[in-house]
Order: C-alpha cells, then sequence, then structure tokens
C-alpha cells in the first residue's frame, strides 16, 4: 500500500521533515508517481494509534509496579528503621536499669561503711568513757585513802615531814614527786607550808592539806 507524505506522517505521528528525513536516508521504500512520492507500507502495520495503545498500557503497568514498588521498599526501610530504633530503645533501657542498679548498690554500701565507722567510733567512745569512769573511780579512791591517812596521823602525831609523810601513802614516785613539787611552789606563799632546815612540815592540826595532796 502506498501512501503520501502527509498521510505517513499522520498515520505514525512525526512531522513531515522527519519523514523527508527518512527517505532521504534510504530508510522508507517509495515512488513517484506524477511528481508525488508515495512511501510504501505493508498492509498488514497497524495503525499507530493502535500500537501506541499497548505500550501505554505497559507504561502504565510499569509505572504502577514502579510505584508498588517504592512504596514498599520505604514501607521495608520505615520497619527496619522502626526494629532499630525499638532495640537502641530496649539497650539504652537496660543500660539506664543497670546504671540505676550499680547506683542503688553504691549508695547501700556507703551507708553500711558509714553505719560501720559510727559503730566502731561508738565502740571506741565507749571503752574510753569506761577507762576514764575507771581513772575517776581509782584516783576518788586514792583521795579517799589519803584522807583517811591524814585524820589517822592527826590524831597521833600534830607535825609531819612532808617527805617522811608522802612515803607513808601508796604513791608511785612520781607522784610523789609532782606533790612534792607543788610544795615546794608555794613554800613562801602559802602560811600552811612550814619550813624548817631546809624540810617542809605539815601541821594537820590546823591546816587542810587535801588541795596540795591531789593527785
Amino acid at each position: 500500500m502506498d501512501i503520501t507524505i502527509e498521510e505517513y506522517a499522520k498515520r505514525f505521528k512525526m512531522s513531515k521533515e522527519m519523514v523527508a528525513s527518512k527517505i532521504r536516508q534510504k530508510k522508507l521504500n517509495y515512488t513517484s508517481q506524477d511528481g508525488i512520492l508515495l512511501i510504501n507500507v505493508p498492509d498488514e502495520i497497524p495503525n499507530e494509534s493502535i500500537i501506541q495503545e499497548p505500550k501505554e498500557i505497559k507504561q502504565n503497568v510499569q509505572k504502577n509496579i514502579m510505584q508498588k514498588a517504592t512504596v514498599a521498599t520505604v514501607l521495608g526501610l520505615y520497619k527496619r528503621e522502626n526494629l532499630y530504633l525499638k532495640q537502641k530503645i530496649e539497650q539504652l533501657e537496660s543500660k539506664i536499669d543497670k546504671l540505676i542498679n550499680d547506683k542503688e548498690q553504691m549508695l547501700r554500701d556507703e551507708r553500711d561503711r558509714i553505719e560501720s565507722i559510727y559503730t566502731n567510733k561508738d565502740e571506741q567512745l565507749k571503752n574510753i568513757l569506761e577507762l576514764m569512769n575507771e581513772k575517776i573511780l581509782h584516783e576518788k579512791e586514792q583521795k579517799q585513802t589519803i584522807y583517811e591517812i591524814e585524820h589517822s596521823l592527826n590524831s597521833s602525831a600534830k607535825i609531819v615531814e612532808l617527805k617522811s609523810y608522802l612515803k607513808t601513802l601508796d604513791l608511785e614516785s612520781f607522784q610523789r614527786k609532782k606533790i612534792k613539787k607543788r610544795f615546794e611552789e608555794v613554800l613562801n606563799e602559802d602560811i600552811r607550808v612550814i619550813e624548817q632546815n631546809g624540810k617542809i612540815y605539815l601541821d594537820f592540826s590546823k591546816y587542810d592539806y587535801s588541795d596540795l595532796l591531789a593527785l
């Protein structure tokens, strides 16, 4: 079947110039009748509109497939992202719980340590107080003993020499020296302390020496 250039261009939806270019390039079979170019077209070739329809259908199908693939891809990415975030949240929660437990354990250990320190301190203080009480009681007993001896001596002697008197008491050497030094310090100031021939004498019949004899 032979058709004109205008019919070919219309049928296959292309410009006349493009059809003429194909003729010049000898890509189309044509003949000339009465000065008119006729392009030979096989009868079985369908109209361009018929060809175009399945092509458009194919394009639409491919487009729908691509759209579905894109949506599925996006949904898959969202699911993977959500799963990743969920795992990260679970990991963080686990770390937070561990930190809280570790902190609570540290606080309990610190509390126990402080309680142990105070318990030990209380025990030490208790021991110190007991020792102080024992010392006070011991000193009180010693003072009482000294007073009893003084009264006993008062009944048998009026004036006694300090050194001799201290020897009669149940005292340590450093205690006797301490008392003797106390008397020597007030020798010329306290009328109760009597000196004669370089020796110190005590008159229990007149004076009370409990303050100077105290340990």
